[in-house]
């Protein structure tokens, strides 16, 4: 059975993420090792410390669309990603001018084409498609019915299981060797403001409710376990790139941190999901449609 192609970028954003994990925490340390290289090899290293931040995002934000748009539906699939895509980059570019919602901070090279010279491109990319991962899980919730005090549930857990990533991303990319952005004020979390993660909470929860509004009552997906697969290699792929970041960094507790709120919770949801029949176990390479909570 030949697999969706969602699942083929999706392998391609995992190598992705293990090509700059041994960018940042093999080569770009051994200078030795650097100049040892040929001229090929020396051309595929810049081309992947100028290119590679960039291409994961992009690349597993594409992946997302096309895993959205095949359970879910173009339409859907949009009133998810518009909100989380535009959202985010408000909250950034508003972040990066003023220092609210997240604290002052400004973003370094290596990530894309900044837009307003403030934001990378690929950051609202980033937002979207671990957002997604993250509310689809949290839909589990729904299972049981959909009145407005479980979605409100759903999107809490997805903005926590989102925030939770950054606890891992953020000291890793902001604090090591070869960060992507600084802080330009000094914070209580490993140099970070707390209310850094305030500020997750807050956008991830605003886009969150926007795609839960216009999906409406009935529109809520609530898939069964295999179809949440998926969604859960992207977070947990995600989650360990940073994870392992800042491991190298010497930064440990973050990680427990995360574990106990962005892997766990992900994980019992996915446990937590509805099983597949034996009747809709087929050979076909069309997934079957996915289960509402009021099918």
């Amino acid at each position: 059975m030949r697999l969706p192609l969602y699942w083929s970028f999706l392998l391609a954003h995992v190598l992705s993420l293990l090509f700059g994990l041994l960018g940042l925490l093999i080569v770009l340390p051994n200078t030795e090792f650097i100049e040892s290289l040929s001229p090929l090899g020396m051309q595929i290293f810049a081309f992947g410390m100028q290119s590679g931040g960039a291409m994961y995002m992009i690349v597993g934000a594409i992946a997302v669309f096309l895993y959205s748009k095949q359970q879910l539906g173009l339409k859907r699939s949009l009133q998810f990603m518009l909100p989380a895509i535009f959202l985010s980059l408000g909250s950034e570019l508003l972040g990066t001018s003023t220092g609210f919602p997240f604290g002052a901070y400004s973003y370094l090279s290596g990530l894309g084409y900044k837009i307003l010279d403030l934001v990378p491109f690929t950051i609202p990319l980033s937002w979207f498609y671990m957002g997604f991962a993250s509310f689809l899980l949290a839909c589990t919730s729904l299972k049981w019915g959909d009145h407005w005090l479980q979605r409100l549930e759903a999107i809490a857990l997805g903005a926590m299981m989102l925030t939770a990533w950054d606890f891992v991303l953020d000291p890793a990319m902001s604090q090591a060797q070869y960060p992507f952005w600084e802080w330009h004020q000094f914070g209580a979390f490993f140099g970070m403001p707390l209310q850094n993660f305030a500020g997750w909470m807050g956008t991830g929860a605003l886009f969150m409710t926007v795609a839960s509004v216009l999906w409406g009552a009935k529109g809520h997906p609530v898939l069964r376990r295999d179809q949440l697969t998926f969604p859960l290699a992207v977070y947990v792929a995600n989650f360990l790139f940073g994870a392992l970041l800042s491991a190298g960094a010497g930064i440990y507790p973050p990680i427990a941190l995360g574990i106990l709120l962005g892997i766990a919770p992900a994980i019992g949801l996915w446990w937590r999901s509805p099983k597949p029949s034996p009747e809709t176990i087929t050979p076909s390479t069309t997934p079957p449609l996915p289960v509402t909570a009021n099918s």
